[in-house]
């Protein structure tokens, strides 16, 4: 089920063996899978999308980096 969040803090994500990227502040969408989370944003008129581990993910929510939108 994917679900609306906010970034509000430093996310970052690895595209393949490259460097770490840091996903724009701002709506994103979030899709958990079984071991990773997907985000999909839009940036200047693209989309875009990383998958993190669920582990990742959890801290960023801790650290309230990601605020999940309750509706």
């Amino acid at each position: 089920m994917t679900q609306l969040a906010q970034v509000q803090g430093k996310v970052e994500y690895r595209a393949g063996d490259g460097p770490l990227l840091c996903v724009p502040p701002g709506e994103v969408e979030i899709d958990v899978g079984q071991g990773d989370v997907t985000l999909s944003w839009g940036n200047e008129g693209t989309r875009q999308s990383a998958a993190i581990p669920a582990a990742d993910f959890a801290r960023y929510l801790a650290a309230r980096a990601i605020v999940v939108e309750r509706g």
